[in-house]
């Protein structure tokens, strides 16, 4: 997988190719992680990317030139172009799964107050991290990548983890606890003492549909669940705390 991250900070990604995972996938050479500075497809003296609005208003717009430049001469045949923005879909793990069976991401990060609407004719996908507002798509395109990357064969050496994640079946990754057993009266559920794999299995799934549940409503509302999970729902949604 190629990562290219199209951007006017380019020192923001100062020290990525030296940590954990991004590291270590770099070094087996599972991923490529390039990134280009959006001043460097300008065409001006003073190498402009924002401008006022027309019609008025607060805050500066990403021009439109130095972007399509940009893609014009970093997407290739197989390269699929994001631009991250708010005014995206939402991203979820889904979308992540999807993103990983392509060979090559160009990530457009997204400044100021906006950019020129012109911008997304010359991009596939327009990427949101959530409804919220941070100053620039840096964050979002490092989400993208740690979040890719841990997908990718060979990134991550027990994949059973990754296949435990939350989001990945729908519901939330449940409780997880290790020693010391007793910490300031605290203790881990005897449950987990047992050595009863099956009853730890059960008590494990309980407990991820009752976080999920609290904590995620809506992921219960929109989910598709195993007959197993739909009893477990049955039986905790009696309950009137998670009302």
């Amino acid at each position: 997988m190629v990562f290219k991250v199209l951007t006017i900070f380019p020192s923001y990604f100062k020290g990525v190719f030296d940590t954990g995972l991004i590291k270590n996938a770099i070094k087996k050479n599972k991923i490529k992680l390039k990134i280009y500075n959006l001043r460097d497809f300008t065409e001006d003296k003073h190498r402009s990317v924002d401008d006022y609005p027309y019609g008025g208003g607060a805050g500066m717009v990403m021009k439109i030139e130095p972007v399509y430049r940009a893609i014009n001469k970093l997407k290739g045949e197989r390269t699929k172009v994001i631009l991250l923005s708010p005014k995206g879909k939402v991203l979820n793990q889904k979308k992540m799964r999807e993103l990983s069976k392509e060979d090559e991401l160009l990530l457009v990060c997204g400044r100021y107050k906006g950019y020129d609407a012109r911008i997304e004719f010359f991009v596939d996908e327009v990427i949101s991290i959530g409804d919220y507002v941070v100053s620039g798509g840096e964050v979002g395109a490092l989400i993208l990548i740690e979040g890719i990357t841990r997908l990718l064969e060979g990134t991550v050496g027990d994949r059973d983890s990754v296949e435990s994640d939350s989001f990945e079946d729908g519901l939330l990754e449940g409780p997880q606890f290790t020693r010391p057993e007793n910490f300031m009266g605290y203790r881990v559920p005897e449950i987990l003492l047992s050595g009863d794999h099956e009853k730890i299995r059960k008590w494990r799934l309980k407990k991820r549909v009752e976080l999920t549940l609290k904590r995620r409503p809506d992921l219960i509302r929109k989910g598709t669940f195993s007959d197993e999970i739909l009893e477990i729902l049955k039986e905790v949604s009696k309950d009137e705390s998670y009302r």
